[in-house]
């Protein structure tokens, strides 16, 4: 009776809770491997690869075993959900790479290129026509970890401003990359 309770625990029980955590985890190692990918840092995105598919093999290898189980197909799919949440907030807080901000502005931009350059910013301006007279369109690169602290001063300086925010894969002088 005992080794029922025990087998029926761990099949019923630890089972579905390794499943979520092994499809959680390739699922988070999958969102890494992507930003790895796209941000061209390829040795890393391949060692992660390799665990991912590792860690999924032994999550679907379970579910095999136990098709049984209809609890192990929610554990399945919860730890795909989770794995996605995880991934993000993984994403967000390594924050790897560049950004480019683009804005524009209505206003005089001469105290704010300052601030941006006093700052470490590289800042670029070009005059231009809008559709209500002359503005500024103002080109930004950032590591994306500083994107809040670019954000905020630009919010200060004009909080009309319209900007948008692009991924960059590298960023490189052209006579420093040849």
């Amino acid at each position: 009776m005992q080794f029922y309770i025990t087998q029926n625990i761990f099949t019923q029980i630890l089972i579905p809770i390794l499943i979520f955590l092994a499809r959680a985890a390739d699922v988070s190692m999958a969102a890494m491997r992507i930003i790895f990918v796209t941000r061209g840092i390829r040795a890393l995105a391949a060692i992660i690869g390799f665990f991912e598919m590792l860690v999924w093999l032994i999550g679907v290898t379970q579910i095999m075993q136990n098709l049984n189980n209809p609890i192990n197909y929610i554990a399945f799919a919860a730890g795909f959900s989770m794995g996605t949440f995880v991934g993000i907030t993984i994403e967000k807080r390594i924050a790897i790479g560049n950004l480019a901000i683009q804005f524009i502005t209505e206003r005089d931009t001469v105290r704010l290129l300052q601030d941006f350059r006093v700052n470490g910013y590289n800042v670029t301006t070009i005059d231009a026509q809008g559709i209500s007279g002359p503005v500024k369109i103002i080109f930004l690169i950032v590591r994306r970890k500083l994107l809040d602290r670019a954000l905020n001063i630009i919010k200060k300086f004009d909080s009309d401003a319209f900007y948008t925010i692009e991924d960059i894969r590298a960023v490189a002088r052209l006579s420093q990359s040849m």
